[in-house]
């Protein structure tokens, strides 16, 4: 795939991987069970630690495991981006620190949530955390969880400031934000609303970190690169088939659909998440189980 921006080398179809967990523990063979799965099929970017990988429930410990067997796993074939962000800037420095000597490729940090900073808050804290550290930082912007709305002026500050600073993961379904972030900063977009996709890739988009991908990767991978060549016709196959599954699996929080989905497709893999979350509800098992047939997944 050629570059599609200047700054930003991530592009394409990014997975959020799911944190497979048996027992209480993380599953260590079914994480790299799939990762090798997601190369076989063309997953340009593979992002562990992040909000479908249960970041917020991870100790420290496993977060260096995932992110060093994930390193060693992927040799380098396609980009290695982590999880840092939290609620705490030098929780976020310190996990940004770790994700960079072990060797991330990026650094994906979602807005701090519950504290609700101010847009200079969110500057003075994206700032510190670009001062501590020398690899690629990605924006993510998620005001459906964190209950914090980044500006688009603050990622153009931001970008203007850091060459580091390098995109911005938008996962609110607002095509003239979009275009905004496309046309008035520095910083590539990456789609971080699966149902928006096509949209936010017609608006200026250059990829997608994404919660379907975890169940069609080379689907996912494909309607990227039809979207960027205009071939509307594959496209909008493809769109026929992922659509149901990007509504489906937010029935209820993520991860919690997308790993029953994964336990129905995969032997190897466990619906297990950890609390607070709870396994998925009964109906939402039956509704979600007949989307995966009509979308040819099982």
């Amino acid at each position: 795939m050629n570059q599609l921006h200047p700054r930003c080398q991530l592009q394409g179809s990014l997975v959020a991987l799911v944190t497979p967990m048996r027992g209480g523990a993380v599953d260590w063979v079914a994480f790299e069970r799939l990762l090798e799965w997601h190369m076989e099929q063309g997953t340009d970017g593979i992002v562990v630690c992040g909000t479908t990988g249960e970041a917020a429930t991870l100790s420290s410990e496993e977060r260096r495991k995932l992110v060093t067997k994930a390193r060693l796993k992927l040799l380098g074939r396609i980009p290695l981006v982590v999880g840092v962000g939290t609620n705490d800037t030098r929780t976020t420095i310190t996990h940004a620190r770790e994700a960079e000597l072990l060797g991330a490729d990026a650094l994906l940090a979602v807005t701090p949530y519950y504290n609700k900073p101010s847009p200079r808050g969110l500057v003075l804290h994206y700032s510190a955390l670009a001062d501590a550290v020398r690899t690629p930082i990605v924006l993510y912007n998620v005001p459906s969880r964190t209950g914090v709305d980044m500006p688009v002026e603050v990622v153009k500050e931001l970008g203007q400031r850091y060459e580091h600073v390098v995109a911005v993961k938008e996962a609110k379904p607002d095509l003239e934000r979009v275009r905004r972030l496309v046309q008035e900063t520095p910083c590539a977009v990456l789609c971080g609303d699966d149902a928006s996709l096509v949209d936010f890739l017609e608006a200026g988009a250059v990829g997608v970190i994404g919660v379907v991908n975890n169940l069609l990767p080379a689907e996912c991978a494909a309607l990227v690169r039809a979207t960027q060549q205009r071939d509307s016709v594959l496209a909008a196959t493809i769109v026929e088939r992922f659509a149901p599954l990007a509504h489906d699996l937010f029935l209820e929080p993520n991860p919690v659909p997308v790993k029953w989905a994964l336990e129905q497709r995969f032997p190897f893999m466990s619906s297990e998440v950890r609390l607070p979350l709870a396994p998925l509800e009964s109906a939402t098992k039956t509704r979600l189980s007949a989307t995966l047939k009509a979308c040819r997944v099982l």
